[in-house]
């Protein structure tokens, strides 16, 4: 049996892993128990409870403009508490598994491959690619740049001119238990539409926006690497 330790274990994503019934051994530990800020609260996890994976779920994400407000937090928790976490995993010969994003990418031309040019389009993307340099240094590792939400969706109203591969975490966990043994990059989402499109299939009563240069087009990625592996 894996085993797993899992940091942001009382977050959004990590309370749909918990409900997947699974031969894997998931340890979930929040900040008390795991502060990926300190490299002591880490280490100290790491012995106790001595897993063969770390699956990095801890960050900060939402509201988004806190990555504009407080930059200090944003690169606090996304870069250097990855960092913190590679610099454990590497001196305990542990793999790491990171949940970078989609925003990591442009969003002008779409079909974005893992070997395409990156270049992040808000504070967020930056703090999370600021992560996945990191973990880009030890080869002992797997990159999941996501587009996900929870459901139901958020929000009342949605882009209708925004392409996305936006996914809700319950359809996206089965795929992913698939990737663990995995290595490298991958894009992970689901099918390329409009965030309306996606949105209103669970909300009939959303709303139509258009993004006038807040948010960039063509945010979609190509997913054929993930597809092929999952099969």
């Amino acid at each position: 049996m894996k085993k797993i330790l899992v940091t942001g274990g009382d977050g959004r994503f990590a309370s749909e892993l918990k409900k997947v019934k699974t031969s894997i051994q998931f340890t979930y530990l929040n900040r008390k128990k795991l502060d990926v800020t300190n490299l002591k609260s880490i280490i100290n996890a790491i012995e106790k409870h001595k897993p063969k994976t770390i699956l990095h779920l801890a960050g900060l994400s939402r509201p988004m403009d806190v990555h504009e407000k407080n930059i200090r937090k944003s690169i606090a928790i996304n870069v250097i508490g990855t960092a913190n976490l590679v610099v454990a995993c590497s001196m305990y010969k542990i793999k790491i598994i990171y949940f970078s994003t989609s925003y990591i990418y442009p969003g002008t031309k779409g079909n974005y491959k893992e070997t395409d040019p990156l270049l992040p389009w808000n504070n967020y993307g930056w703090s999370k690619l600021g992560g996945e340099c990191a973990v880009q240094m030890y080869k002992n590792s797997l990159i999941l740049r996501a587009c996900m939400t929870q459901k139901p969706f958020v929000h009342n109203k949605a882009f209708a001119n925004v392409k996305s591969n936006f996914i809700y975490h319950e359809d996206l966990i089965k795929k992913i238990l698939k990737l663990l043994n995995k290595k490298g990059i991958y894009n992970i989402g689901g099918k390329s539409q409009t965030i309306f499109n996606f949105a209103k299939k669970t909300n009939r009563d959303i709303k139509k926006i258009y993004s006038k240069g807040e948010f960039p087009l063509n945010q979609n990625m190509n997913l054929n690497k993930f597809n092929k592996t999952i099969k």
